[in-house]
């Protein structure tokens, strides 16, 4: 069933997933939804993410482990992961904002991290500028190239899940609306 941000949600979601490109924003509605929804967020990239940017080999069972409790706020990502998620998932938002949007996002959250140096997960920092335009994985790259997955991947759940509420956003306006409306109405349920 798709929703946009004015319809009310059908309850008070406790398993939540947060779908869209790299730099759309997920994890920061996932934190909120989570607050809002007094249920616990987890990272998955914290989760995924070991030094180096190796992955880390208790990925899958770290996933399988929380998503099996009862409450939970996190993002819809990692083709490993994917699957089980949105198995167990109460409510999917999918935050479909246009590419230009996503870009100017994840560029300016990228040029940050650098310059800041900012620790990420597991001792992690962005890597040199320059590897934008050398590495095909580079985080302004993937969310270019796979923009477009995001609405493939929503419409392959709505077949296997078509009863699973999705709530689709296509601005900031409308994620502030729905946050303030339905989402806050759902959480006095």
């Amino acid at each position: 069933m798709m929703l946009s941000a004015d319809d009310p949600l059908p309850g008070r979601p406790r398993r939540v997933l947060v779908a869209g490109t790299s730099g759309s924003g997920k994890t920061t509605l996932a934190r909120r939804m989570a607050a809002v929804l007094d249920i616990p967020h987890i990272e998955l990239d914290a989760l995924h993410h070991g030094p180096a940017w190796t992955p880390r080999e208790t990925f899958l069972a770290d996933v399988d482990t929380f998503s099996a409790g009862p409450r939970w706020a996190t993002e819809w990502q990692y083709s490993l992961v994917r699957g089980l998620l949105a198995e167990r998932a109460e409510l999917l938002v999918w935050l479909a904002l246009p590419r230009r949007t996503v870009m100017r996002q994840v560029v300016r959250r990228t040029l940050l991290r650098r310059l800041r140096k900012e620790v990420l997960w597991n001792g992690n920092v962005e890597p040199p500028l320059r590897t934008i335009f050398t590495d095909r994985e580079h985080v302004v790259r993937w969310a270019w190239s796979t923009h477009h997955k995001s609405t493939l991947r929503v419409a392959a759940l709505r077949e296997r899940r078509p009863e699973l509420p999705i709530v689709r956003l296509d601005n900031h306006a409308a994620v502030e609306r729905w946050c303030a409306g339905p989402l806050r109405a759902a959480s006095r349920q």
